[in-house]
């Protein structure tokens, strides 16, 4: 089983990431070390390294390999800045950019999904991934300002918190849209207190619920 489990990461990284473009070493290294099987659900770990996402209980998902590769190269980060999640979710995501040498900071809205994944963090040693239990669209402005802000649930607006707890210079991303089943991963940059809008690509994310959001 652990072989196989290797195999099929190497063949996630060879086919699904490199022959898509990305080339980023630090995401590449993250994804390969990263046991991405003990993220989902048990009946579901011999699909866990698959193209495409995964249910992880209470409604949410493990998003697809490549579309966290995807955004983890976008954030354009380097090792050391600080990075707010707004999405906990399985904990890949958070684990990914805490493997790229990242301070990483996490909200999650759902108390059942929260406690679990804290769990599992704390079982595989990610002890200085801090998390929170609270509406991710108001962000954590007690612990910004934040480098890069990465959200993996879709809203039809851009949370206007999210944004003031940008650094200057600062990154944020987030699929936006009116249309629940399909949004646009854009990139907000903050520079000189300017905020500029970069529409990137069409993505499928779950509902980002709160004051801010669904």
């Amino acid at each position: 089983m652990i072989v196989d489990m290797r195999r099929n990461r190497e063949r996630m990284i060879r086919e699904q990431l490199e022959a898509r473009g990305i080339t980023d070493p630090r995401v590449l290294s993250a994804m390969r070390k990263i046991p991405r099987h003990l993220y989902v659900q048990e009946a579901l770990r011999l699909q866990a390294y698959e193209d495409h996402p995964l249910p992880i209980g209470y409604g949410q998902t493990i998003s697809q390999p490549y579309i966290v590769a995807y955004m983890s190269e976008q954030l354009e980060t380097a090792p050391g800045m600080s990075v707010l999640e707004i999405g906990t979710g399985s904990g890949y995501q958070a684990t990914v950019l805490a493997e790229m040498g990242l301070d990483v900071y996490s909200v999650e809205r759902l108390r059942e999904l929260h406690f679990a994944t804290q769990k599992l963090l704390r079982e595989l040693k990610y002890y200085h991934i801090r998390l929170k239990l609270d509406d991710g669209t108001m962000g954590w402005p007690e612990m910004g300002p934040f480098d890069r802000i990465i959200v993996t649930a879709g809203g039809p607006t851009i949370p206007e918190p999210l944004v003031h707890q940008l650094a200057d210079p600062g990154m944020l991303l987030i699929p936006v849209g009116k249309n629940k089943r399909m949004q646009q991963l854009v990139r907000i940059r903050k520079q000189d207190g300017d905020v500029t809008l970069e529409r990137l690509c069409g993505v499928q994310f779950v509902d980002l619920v709160g004051t801010h959001g669904w």
